[in-house]
């Protein structure tokens, strides 16, 4: 018995020529659309309501996205079948994954996210006793793309409720960033374009304490476990040199990971990662004095998959962090 045919749409060379353009920063800016590869994040973005506008995937590989297709069809959203050719021309890997898609932007402003509580306050945090926004992630002068998506993809592993990206920073849209986060850009509020002082001082107005990562500060995350359960910013650096002085006047705390071994330093990722996931077990810790569990959760991240690295075939760009160390 033959395999019935998959009937697929053509896309059009005007609908190629307009997703072509969301490779580059000022056309993804103009237009407010940007483009999401791989299957895992382009699932998560057909689960958000209203995110995709057109869905692409590779004639040869179509049988092996078949739930993509589904969830393309129920959402309403365009499927377009693509040869490999017109699929590596939305791409800027050397290999496409077979399936991207075409979606609006999804940040908020400052205001909406302090002045809405948490995305879904209707869906309480496990083991949390706060529904209102209490662990943020303020990344400053972030430069690298997979970086930034892993800093995400960390927040929303550990429950954060937003990352907010300074102005200085990296394209949150930059497709690098878009395939580090693996889909977990779509799990939780991000703010873009953010004035750094603008942004400390609104999570400080909602009740936040605001700490830095610094690697040369003289307090470590072991000094202050009992206040890790606070509502909480946390500020990371620059992946080459991490907060300024100016910047980390701006804290209530300047603080260190600590590093036990012979290491020099950790990569932005990873310090992000272990300073989440502090806070976040604090803040569900049913004895409320602070202790911090054994990172099991750290366990989930494979040997080649680690807080640092992009997945889906990106290798965030190694560098020294001097905010952890």
């Amino acid at each position: 018995m033959t395999e019935e045919r998959i009937q697929l749409e053509e896309p059009t060379q005007a609908t190629l020529r307009e997703a072509r353009r969301l490779v580059r920063r000022k056309d993804r800016k103009s237009l407010g659309k940007f483009i999401v590869e791989g299957p895992q994040a382009v699932r998560e973005a057909l689960k958000s309501p209203g995110v995709v506008e057109a869905l692409f995937l590779r004639w040869a590989n179509v049988r092996e996205h078949l739930d993509l297709l589904s969830l393309g069809r129920a959402a309403g959203v365009p499927v377009y079948g693509v040869s490999e050719q017109n699929l590596a021309t939305l791409s800027d890997t050397v290999t496409p994954q077979g399936a991207i898609a075409v979606a609006s932007n999804i940040d908020i402003t400052l205001s909406d996210l302090m002045g809405t509580k948490r995305k879904n306050p209707a869906k309480e945090k496990k083991k949390h006793r706060r529904k209102d926004v209490s662990l943020v992630v303020i990344c400053a002068q972030i430069r690298d793309p997979g970086n930034a998506g892993t800093v995400i993809r960390c927040a929303d592993a550990f429950g954060a409720d937003a990352v907010i990206l300074s102005s200085d920073s990296v394209d949150v849209y930059n497709p690098k960033t878009v395939r580090a986060s693996v889909g977990s850009i779509f799990h939780l509020p991000i703010v873009t374009g953010a004035d750094l002082s603008t942004a400390i001082e609104a999570c400080r107005a909602a009740g936040m304490q605001i700490l830095a990562t610094d690697g040369d500060a003289g307090t470590d995350l072991t000094d202050i476990a009992s206040d890790l359960e606070r509502p909480t910013a946390w500020v990371m650096g620059n992946e080459a040199w991490g907060l300024p002085h100016e910047s980390l006047e701006l804290a209530d705390e300047a603080v260190a990971v600590p590093i036990y071994g012979q290491a020099e330093s950790l990569n932005l990722a990873t310090a992000a990662a272990i300073c989440l996931y502090a806070s976040a077990s604090a803040q569900r810790s049913d004895n409320g004095n602070g202790s911090v569990p054994p990172p099991a959760e750290l366990a989930t991240f494979g040997a080649n998959d680690a807080p640092g690295a992009g997945a889906e075939g990106v290798q965030a760009e190694p560098g020294a962090d001097p905010a952890a160390g």
